[in-house]
């Protein structure tokens, strides 16, 4: 039986769509598929806003950094000798002074009524001496005239003996008058002999007794020296030549003694004060090499001090200054330092990349040879300094990474560079 025309064609029509949508619904599928296969698109970054470093190979200098201030070797804090009142200053912070200068003056009047004692004291004994070198003197020569008159009356005794003598020898006078003549010449001797004991006793005397005026004389003095130099140490000097870095007293005002008066330092002798995180402290030793840079010049130094102790995760370290120093260079002083630790010979190392820590694996990226991405790679770093640190593996020299901070593409593998 035959089937009208119309229906097959309507049939294979239908027939026709069916199949082409069946396929449609398998390209869907098929390109549905595809794309969820494809990996995501890496990102794009501005190639502009990154600092790049080269992997070298080499000798590499390892160095700590810290910043810090100049301040003096030698500090001398003037403290108040006793309890007393400032009636004068004379300096001020940030006055250049003399060792000699006076740069407060302080009153006790106990103290100084003690020096005016001690003063008049020493002048009266010093009069007691000359007193009684006068009288003493007098003394002796009222004795050294006794002894001359004794000394006329002996020699005219002896010749009147003599002459009796030879009278009686001749029968002109009696045998008894030249005894008494003689007798009178032999006690004329012996008190002639009594007087010069006694004229050199008296110089033994004399010098006995202006030897105790003298004692009591230097006594007198070293105490009024004494009183007079407690009076004097209100005069507060600076001691040194160099600044005064403080005076924390006013006029009028009454202190007791140890009060710290002033600070004077000497702007000459200056050492940088530098903190160091102590993070970086374990390879720093005393005598290691130092530069110091005060912005208008650098000065090479060496450490001679480390603190024992960090405060507020840092460290002090003190570099003592070996060259003369900038213009401009004063206490307090905002300094910047760079401590030498030791120079590697042959080490694979890269500048410092943002939060690359010594001994420590991070991840960094790695820019492509044609220079349009980046991937990042897992780097171990070995030994640090302040620009460079030490690349023990994961990269290797002629490579090129991005040093500046990528935190914010951690989770990016690649990235694209524009």
């Amino acid at each position: 039986m035959d089937i009208p025309r119309g229906k097959e064609v309507k049939r294979r029509k239908t027939i026709q769509r069916i199949v082409l949508i069946v396929l449609l619904l398998i390209a869907l599928a098929g390109t549905t598929l595809a794309l969820m296969r494809l990996k995501p698109a890496a990102p794009s970054v501005d190639s502009g806003t990154l600092f790049r470093g080269p992997v070298q190979r080499g000798p590499m200098d390892r160095n700590v950094h810290g910043v810090g201030r100049l301040t003096p070797e030698e500090i001398v804090f003037l403290p108040a000798p006793v309890d007393s009142r400032i009636v004068k200053i004379n300096h001020r912070a940030g006055e250049t002074v003399k060792a000699n200068d006076v740069i407060m003056v302080m009153s006790n009047p106990d103290i100084e009524l003690e020096a005016e004692v001690a003063q008049w004291s020493q002048r009266s004994e010093a009069a007691k001496l000359s007193d009684l070198r006068v009288t003493l003197e007098s003394t002796k020569l009222d004795q050294r005239a006794t002894l001359a008159a004794l000394e006329s009356d002996y020699t005219q005794a002896k010749l009147t003996a003599d002459r009796d003598l030879e009278l009686t020898r001749l029968g002109l006078k009696s045998d008894l008058e030249s005894r008494l003549s003689v007798d009178k010449a032999e006690q004329l001797a012996k008190r002639l002999a009594l007087q010069k004991q006694r004229l050199d006793i008296a110089d033994d005397s004399i010098k006995a007794q202006i030897a105790e005026e003298e004692v009591a004389v230097d006594k007198a003095k070293a105490d009024y020296d004494v009183k007079r130099r407690h009076a004097d140490d209100l005069n507060i000097r600076a001691n040194v030549d160099g600044v005064v870095q403080e005076v924390p007293v006013e006029v009028g005002q009454r202190v007791p003694a140890g009060t710290i008066l002033a600070k004077v330092a000497q702007p000459a002798k200056l050492k940088a004060e530098l903190k160091i995180a102590e993070t970086q402290m374990r390879d720093i030793l005393v005598g290691q090499e130092a530069s110091i840079d005060t912005r208008n010049g650098l000065i090479p130094g060496h450490v001679i001090r480390i603190d024992p102790a960090a405060q507020n995760g840092v460290v002090l370290v003190d570099v003592k200054l070996e060259g003369p120093l900038p213009p401009g260079s004063r206490p307090e002083l905002s300094v910047d330092g760079t401590i030498e630790l030791e120079r590697l010979s042959d080490v694979v190392f890269v500048q410092r990349p943002v939060f690359a820590q010594q001994g420590q694996t991070a991840s960094v990226f790695k820019v492509d040879p044609d220079g349009k991405g980046a991937t990042q790679v897992k780097v171990k770093f070995g030994r640090a300094s302040v620009n460079a640190i030490e690349v023990v593996d994961g990269l290797k020299p002629g490579d090129n990474v991005i040093l500046s901070d990528m935190s914010q593409w951690d989770s990016q593998p690649r990235i694209r560079l524009n």
